[in-house]
């Protein structure tokens, strides 16, 4: 069992420079914690994305911690140039000594791809020929490639990523059929969703991992996605969640509400409120020994192996969201470890 940290970096009540400097110390906590990864979203005009250059803020990562791995989740592939983010990936790598992960998709709000003059009925195909090229790139020193947006002709690859063949990969994932790709490409999957959504996705992954006929030790990580907050009490833990969601919620709406849409799956993702966010079992709030209880139940329901939570959301000041962290850490962490352990 291993844990990881997701982050929108969607836009606080502090000044950008100053979020940007509390979020570095807090990853400085995720990496003595033990924490696996720290996963970054990519969003473009939109409160929701802070860091709409994942490549920029993981560079001051790299330099601000030394064991945690990280990693963009996921590189939008359809607004990337592939030369040009094969060449930050192996940067990346080069800059941490080989603790990127490489997380890659189509991107989720057509707004975003449509601002970067993109038709979102392309962002499919671009997607598929940016991640084709970039397999290519990994695999030898010169890059050819003739395809429906980019031609490549004898380009001389002078650097390569430390991780071989390439970074360990990560997709997101919505319904049970897109894990049948996931799995033959061997890539890490994460879920945001209910608990029995989770729970039909992992149980495909294992039994496509299976029908493969590779060995179940391993089999990449298959993650769930929480908020989490943890305070002294579950009344104050709930108060500050509530708080901290309604202006996230805002954040992720923003765009599509300027734009006069509803996101087509929003129903199906988070709740209007955080206490519906945590009925539906995608958010904790309370005490150290609640949030144990309630993981507890959900790492055995879903069989997960990787939990990726979120203690940094909304207007979360430093301090509650390092509360978190270091209760997370110290009387929630061992005991799902434990867990898993007697599980396998």
């Amino acid at each position: 069992m291993k844990f990881g940290i997701f982050d929108h970096m969607d836009r606080g009540t502090v000044p950008l420079g100053a979020q940007y400097e509390s979020r570095l110390k807090l990853i400085e906590a995720y990496d003595a914690g033990g924490f696996h990864a720290y996963h970054l979203a990519e969003h473009h005009a939109t409160p929701l994305g802070m860091a709409p250059s994942p490549s920029v803020f993981l560079g001051a990562v790299a330099q601000r911690t030394g064991r945690l791995r990280f990693g963009p989740l996921v590189y939008t592939l359809p607004l990337y140039h592939p030369l040009r983010v094969y060449e930050e990936i192996c940067m990346l790598d080069h800059m941490s000594g080989g603790r990127l992960e490489l997380g890659v998709g189509r991107g989720a709000v057509p707004h975003e791809i449509e601002h970067y003059s993109i038709a979102p009925s392309e962002g499919q195909a671009r997607y598929f020929e940016t991640y084709e090229i970039l397999m290519r790139a990994f695999a030898g020193r010169t890059l050819n490639h003739t395809g429906t947006f980019y031609s490549f002709r004898d380009v001389p690859l002078e650097i390569a990523p430390v991780q071989k063949p390439h970074p360990p990969l990560w997709y997101g994932v919505s319904q049970p059929e897109a894990t049948v790709w996931a799995a033959q490409n061997r890539l890490n999957v994460v879920v945001n969703g209910p608990t029995a959504m989770v729970r039909g996705i992992v149980e495909r992954y294992r039994s496509e991992w299976a029908q493969a006929s590779r060995a179940a030790a391993q089999i990449p990580f298959m993650a769930m996605n929480r908020h989490i907050v943890i305070a002294e009490s579950d009344k104050e833990a709930k108060t500050i969640a509530e708080r901290a969601y309604k202006i996230w919620r805002g954040n992720f709406l923003s765009l599509w509400q300027r734009h006069g849409t509803t996101p087509p799956n929003i129903s199906a993702l988070y709740g209007d409120t955080f206490e519906e966010l945590q009925a539906r079992g995608q958010g904790f709030a309370g005490s150290a020994d609640t949030v144990r209880g309630a993981l507890e139940q959900q790492v055995r329901e879903t069989g997960v192996n990787y939990l990726m939570c979120r203690f940094a959301f909304g207007d979360l000041s430093f301090d509650e969201s390092h509360r978190s962290v270091a209760q997370f850490v110290t009387r929630v962490m061992p005991a799902l470890i434990e867990l898993r352990q007697a599980a396998e």
